[in-house]
């Protein structure tokens, strides 16, 4: 359904023609949330002729079916369905997207130059949002005009930092076709997410119908260039009312989109510089750090922060007594070297609740099975094993890796006060182009891979 930006979601309800369409409480709902989206004086004024009281924050913000109404306050008189208790005939288990409403920006920005994006500052057009409570479930998808978000100030994503996110990226091929690359990897851990930091559940196959029909109507954001990318976003935040520390009971899931060039601002291949102290830890096991939350990332800015003081690019983060390496700053890290045991190895900490399962990590532990030409491993590396194996020439190559900056080689690490250099650029470093290579080509559409689905 597409609706001018104009014009007020009224008619989403208007299925009812009598006092309760069909006797039932999704009529007496659906009327009173066709009135509640109207203009707020006149909403209100109608409701209130109709024994309808909305409520205070639902007429400043029109969130959503939960705030629009409360049904105890229904007046109507239902013949059956309208207990009164704010029950549905049929909760909304999960949105739709064949249900999206569409309404238009009237006012589009203008496209930025693809050689001059910084990572995350420019938005597109439109947004998609839905919105979900406890007592009726998820509402329809709105595609609608880039817009500030309404919040109540107590809600618990504020204060207890109940929100995710996901990152991913549409394309624009050399035959400028637009693809998402293994974006059923981000719904996938985008579910996992949700459901540790208690957010509802949704089916994930009609949350990237949504995006894909998101990205779609933005395809003309989809830079014309193939060192640059649109930046996908969604996000699942806790909007429940309340500074008590529960399960939440109503939820904004919202996804917005940003062009973007190199996450670095030092080039998209460039070797970077890291910072390892273990003083600072980013995650430890029975933790959240293998979940796309928040509460993540807000406070390794600090450690940032110094590692910047430090002369430093990024945090090679520390775990245990040992040291082990797990991630460098927002990525996951990979070492190729010639191992204990004399064997060429891709090495990758493995996924012991520590470590996000990025796809990007996934997708070259995919690509080297798949060549099978050298021994690849998730296991434990630490800085000792570092430091003797450069000692005895057995390192390669060191590189991050990540949807943001998808390869990024290492080159040199601050350890106890002592810069410790890695060969990475001096070999090459040909498994990290050959990596980068091979994973732009299928994003870009130079190879065909069943990795990415067509939007347009």
């Amino acid at each position: 359904m597409v609706v001018p930006s104009t014009e007020l979601l009224e008619e989403e309800h208007h299925a009812a023609s009598g006092p309760c369409a069909a006797g039932t409480a999704g009529g007496c709902l659906g009327r009173s949330l066709a009135l509640v989206r109207k203009k707020p004086r006149a909403a209100a004024a109608t409701a209130a002729a109709h024994g309808h009281r909305p409520s205070e924050h639902s007429m400043a913000s029109q969130p959503g079916v939960a705030e629009a109404v409360s049904s105890q306050d229904c007046n109507y008189e239902c013949s059956k369905g309208c207990s009164g208790r704010g029950e549905l005939g049929q909760m909304a288990e999960t949105f739709k997207a064949k249900d999206i409403i569409i309404t238009p920006a009237t006012i589009l920005k203008e496209k930025p130059d693809p050689n001059n994006l910084v990572f995350g500052s420019v938005f597109t057009d439109h947004m998609l949002t839905v919105e979900w409570s406890l007592n009726f479930g998820w509402e329809k998808p709105h595609i609608k005009p880039f817009e500030n978000l309404s919040l109540h100030p107590g809600s618990s994503a504020l204060h207890y930092a109940v929100e995710l996110f996901e990152g991913m990226k549409a394309y624009r091929g050399v035959d400028k076709k637009i693809r998402l690359f293994r974006p059923d990897l981000n719904m996938d851990r985008m579910l996992r997410s949700a459901a540790r930091i208690t957010l509802p559940e949704f089916d994930k196959k009609e949350l990237l119908k949504c995006i894909q029909e998101l990205v779609r109507l933005e395809q003309e954001w989809v830079p014309y260039s193939t060192s640059a990318s649109l930046y996908v976003r969604p996000t699942f935040i806790a909007t429940e009312p309340s500074l008590g520390v529960k399960k939440p009971t109503k939820a904004l899931l919202f996804v917005i989109l940003s062009p973007v060039g190199p996450y670095f601002s030092s080039g998209s291949f460039k070797p970077v510089s890291l910072w390892a102290n273990p003083k600072y830890i980013r995650a430890w096991k029975g933790g959240t750090g293998n979940y796309k939350i928040g509460s993540n990332y807000g406070p390794s800015i600090f450690a940032q922060n110094e590692a910047s003081n430090h002369g430093c690019q990024q945090v090679l983060w520390l775990y245990g007594e040992d040291h082990q390496i797990t991630e460098v700053g927002t990525m996951n890290l990979f070492l190729y070297w010639i191992n204990e045991n004399g064997e060429d190895e891709l090495a990758t900490p493995p996924l012991d609740g520590t470590i996000l399962p990025g796809v990007t990590r996934q997708s070259i532990l995919d690509l080297a099975h798949k060549w099978d030409e050298f021994k690849v491993t998730e296991r434990y590396l630490t800085m000792n094993d570092l430091i003797i194996a450069l000692r005895e020439n057995r390192v390669k190559e060191m590189f991050g890796c990540g949807t943001a900056c998808v390869v990024c080689p290492v080159s040199d690490v601050l350890y106890k006060g002592e810069n410790i250099h890695l060969p990475t650029m001096e070999n090459g470093p040909k498994l990290a182009t050959r990596v980068l290579n091979q994973l732009t080509d299928i994003q870009y559409g130079r190879e065909e891979s069943d990795w990415t689905i067509l939007v347009s």
